[in-house]
């Protein structure tokens, strides 16, 4: 290793994470979701990525998709975005993908070399800004989880209940360790985005044979270890270890788009600043128990553009982000960019693309079918009747991860409403040309979206000038 990369070139050393050359890092940045793994609400589309990409093959043929996604890849993360997230004094963006740009299930462990290009690029943009990377596999074959941000069209994880989906995601790592290591700017890898295995023993197992694996190939690069029930149950773990981070996702009950006032109840609990850190202390314990890094590889409020309850959310962030400096935390904010619901930066309200698909966001919002960002208020008649007929029948019925009320909203608002809504989407496509769709695209491009303002000035580094960092907000 060159004296510049042990400057770089990062390592676990404690309760710490600082380079060869140890000096500490405390990794601070975004997720950068909907690139690589793509999720309904950040841009707009119903049900998952798989059943949105049939779709608009169907509609656009082979030529207009493929236009439209080469334009989306290269204007939704460009040289400019990194620019900026470093101009705010961030120094890390983890990055999402999706297992299908990098083998497809027809020919399962063929990789493809697209996907990898695209990696690369994102790798090297943000190295040329000085923002680390950490490599996040966001949504593996057969489903890690239940929920739709690991694609997942139905309410099941197959991917614990077949080992040949295992054995996918061991090679794919495998490959993805000997590309990225030596790599000083890749932090780290991130193995396996919120997990929801039905037993810790069996995400225990797995995690064993992944690790080893991926140490055969890499043995210097830092792996970092979603816990259970979504990164936030670390029981499964015994002794940390070697170069390993564990790392915790802390959504706040207070900032979910059903949530009440803060302080004040939220799905009927009181959440003031003191249940933060509590609910933040109780998911950290093991890694304050071993002293391991903290990094929170996920946090962040949604916004729902009224202004009395966004001025509850920014109260969350701010006591989160004060809480996670009082305990020496690193974090990564999800998500960076969308079409306006959580983003630090989102695509301009009047933009060709939110235009094209107005009708769509608007049956999409009535119907309460994204399981993120949408409430379930149009849709209580449905859902009355099936919630009580379960409450009187089946009262011990608690399926994983998040219990039966979460599962009926699963089948019934995410699944059962959603998929037809997909054509709805696709539908609103029909017709476009190469140029029309690629007009679409660059509505994410960073000089033709709005930066969240709010959003901006809380994670900024205190040492940055605004005047250096600042974009058209709103």
């Amino acid at each position: 290793m060159t004296a510049d990369a042990a400057h770089v070139a990062l390592q676990v050393a404690g309760s710490e994470l600082v380079t060869r050359s140890g000096r500490p890092v405390l990794l601070r940045g975004v997720g950068l979701g909907g690139w690589l793994s793509m999720e309904n609400f950040i841009t707009g589309y119903p049900s998952t990525e798989e059943l949105q990409r049939r779709a608009l093959r169907e509609v656009l043929g082979d030529k207009v998709y493929d236009a439209f996604f080469e334009r989306f890849y290269e204007t939704f993360f460009a040289d400019d975005d990194a620019a900026y997230l470093a101009s705010l004094g961030l120094n890390c963006v983890r990055l999402a993908v999706n297992y299908r740009h990098f083998e497809d299930d027809e020919r399962p462990k063929v990789l493809k070399d697209e996907g990898f290009r695209l990696l690369d690029r994102a790798v090297e943009t943000c190295a040329r800004h000085g923002l680390y990377t950490i490599i996040d596999l966001h949504a593996a074959p057969g489903f890690q989880n239940q929920r739709w941000h690991s694609d997942n069209p139905t309410h099941l994880s197959l991917f614990w209940q077949h080992r040949d989906f295992q054995d996918r995601v061991v090679h794919l790592w495998e490959a993805l360790a000997d590309r990225y290591r030596g790599n000083p700017w890749v932090a780290g890898y991130n193995l396996l985005n919120e997990p929801a295995a039905p037993t810790g023993q069996s995400l225990a197992a797995f995690y064993t044979r992944l690790y080893d694996a991926v140490r055969a190939v890499d043995p210097d690069t830092v792996i970092f270890l979603d816990g259970n029930r979504h990164a936030t149950d670390f029981a499964l773990f015994g002794e940390p270890w070697p170069n390993t981070v564990y790392s915790v996702h802390d959504y706040a009950l207070a900032g979910y788009a059903d949530s009440g006032p803060y302080p004040g109840v939220s799905r009927g609990r009181y959440v003031d600043a003191a249940a933060v850190e509590a609910t933040f202390l109780e998911r950290t314990q093991y890694m304050l128990k071993t002293g391991t890094p903290i990094w929170v590889g996920e946090f962040g409020p949604v916004y729902s553009g009224d202004p009395e309850q966004d001025e509850s959310r920014y109260g969350v962030l701010r006591d989160q982000l004060e809480i996670y400096d009082r305990y020496g935390a690193g974090w990564s904010l999800w998500t960076y960019k969308d079409i306006g619901l959580q983003g630090l930066v989102h695509v301009a309200p009047d933009s060709p693309y939110l235009q094209q698909i107005a009708p769509v966001l608007a049956k999409k919002a009535r119907l309460g079918v994204d399981a993120w960002g949408s409430v379930d208020t149009g849709v209580r008649h449905l859902l009355d009747p099936i919630e009580q007929t379960f409450d009187t029948e089946f009262p011990n019925f608690d399926p994983l991860p998040f219990g039966r009320r979460q599962w009926i909203a699963t089948l019934v608002r995410h699944i059962l409403l959603a998929e037809p809504l997909v054509d709805d989407f696709a539908r609103s496509f029909a017709g476009l040309g190469v140029e029309q769709v690629q007009e679409l695209a660059d509505s994410f491009r960073l000089d033709r979206c709005r930066t969240r303002d709010r959003l901006a000035t809380a994670v900024r580094a205190p040492d940055i000038d605004p005047s250096t960092a600042a974009l058209r907000e709103g």
